[in-house]
């Protein structure tokens, strides 16, 4: 879950690497030949001023610069904000790209200086004949593939959290401790499809900052505070049945979702996005500093997505498959190295040259799948 506190050092260091920084963006045209549409962003603390308002059905880039001061997001919703694509932690003075696949429709494009509210929204219009990438029979299998993963994950989040849940309802401060970044595991694994659902994700794994968004904290972390800072969780029973009831009803939404093979490739992005900017500052998981765990569960997220896709990718860019094999590796033996048991070791346990290994290996591997989605918009 993202938030609006001022990435750290490390963090910014990674993401940095990730993008370019470009002058001024200009319009670029819709269409064209068999590349995606191009589509400029600018944006900065007080505007979003989207190149154009109407696009062809298909596959679209939005280029966003962030001419800014303050940390930004761009998104792409269809009506009920329900999220088609997203692109986080835009720092002042970068360019990132969004790739994203739209049938014909309204939308709304949206900046959020500092990573919070609503957004700076604006209309987009998509219009004519819409040829799906799951036509392709690589391209279909991807996606199926992938929602078997998700199918497999969140029933064993729905057995893990409700495990979490009773230990809180029951008084169990201990067991509800060690069951704690278990239940998480599931959850972290497949949060892109999660994120999908407006409000849905910032109540199940929203941090204390959802209140100044005008929400109520609640969740896991409402939970983690309750069970580490304040060790009470006598009155925690009805945000308990709140987060279960929650996960129940994005559970059968995650499974219900036809996803783009984009999808797969943006998430398995925005799994290292969540993985540089939480889990190696530590901010995640704040009150129990369980943060590897989550760690360990985004880059198992970002894997099984790149592998949904992997026979397209070896089809079309076998390169980028060898270079994906040795980073995901490289992340992998970095993380390996702070194992604890069955677990893993706590943040505050960590040095900063052990955070710098981590944040080191995740820009590795994370600029390699930045690429990802070009090459399904191919």
């Amino acid at each position: 879950m993202r938030s609006p506190i001022i990435i750290g050092a490390l963090a910014l260091a990674a993401l940095t690497a990730c993008g370019s920084a470009d002058p001024a963006p200009s319009a670029a045209p819709a269409g064209g030949g068999d590349l995606p549409a191009k589509v400029t962003v600018a944006a900065n603390d007080t505007s979003c001023q989207v190149a154009t308002a109407e696009l062809a059905a298909g596959t679209s880039t939005f280029s966003i610069t962030n001419g800014g001061s303050k940390v930004t997001e761009f998104y792409v919703y269809a009506p009920g904000d329900r999220v088609m694509g997203e692109i986080e932690n835009i720092v002042p003075g970068l360019t990132r790209e969004l790739v994203v696949e739209l049938p014909p429709g309204t939308y709304e494009t949206a900046c959020k200086p500092g990573m919070i509210g609503k957004g700076i929204r604006g209309p987009l219009k998509v219009t004519g004949e819409h040829k799906p990438l799951t036509d392709d029979a690589q391209m279909a299998e991807a996606t199926a593939g992938y929602q078997r993963y998700v199918k497999s994950q969140t029933d064993t989040l729905l057995v893990k959290t409700q495990e979490f849940v009773d230990a809180v309802k029951a008084g169990d401060i201990e067991k509800a401790k060690s069951l704690y970044p278990v239940s998480r595991t599931y959850w972290e694994r497949i949060e892109p499809v999660a994120e999908i659902f407006g409000d849905l994700d910032p109540k199940i794994d929203g941090r204390e900052e959802v209140i100044e968004e005008g929400m109520e904290f609640t969740g896991y972390h409402r939970l983690e505070r309750d069970l580490w800072k304040d060790n009470d969780v006598s009155k925690s029973g009805p945000i308990a049945d709140q987060l279960m009831s929650d996960v129940k009803l994005i559970v059968e939404r995650a499974n219900a979702e036809k996803l783009s093979p984009l999808q797969l490739g943006n998430g398995a992005k925005e799994l290292l996005d969540e993985v540089a900017t939480g889990k190696i500052t530590g901010e995640e998981d704040r009150y129990s500093h369980t943060d590897l765990w989550d760690f360990a569960a985004n880059l198992d997220g970002s894997k099984a997505a790149v592998q949904a896709l992997r026979p397209v990718l070896e089809t079309r860019a076998p390169d980028l498959v060898k270079t994906l094999d040795e980073k995901f590796a490289g992340a992998e033996a970095a993380l390996e190295a702070h194992r604890s048991g069955d677990g893993w070791k706590l943040h505050t346990d960590l040095s900063k040259d052990d955070l710098k290994v981590l944040s080191d290996a995740i820009n590795a591997l994370a600029e390699p799948v930045s690429k990802i989605a070009a090459v399904v918009a191919q």
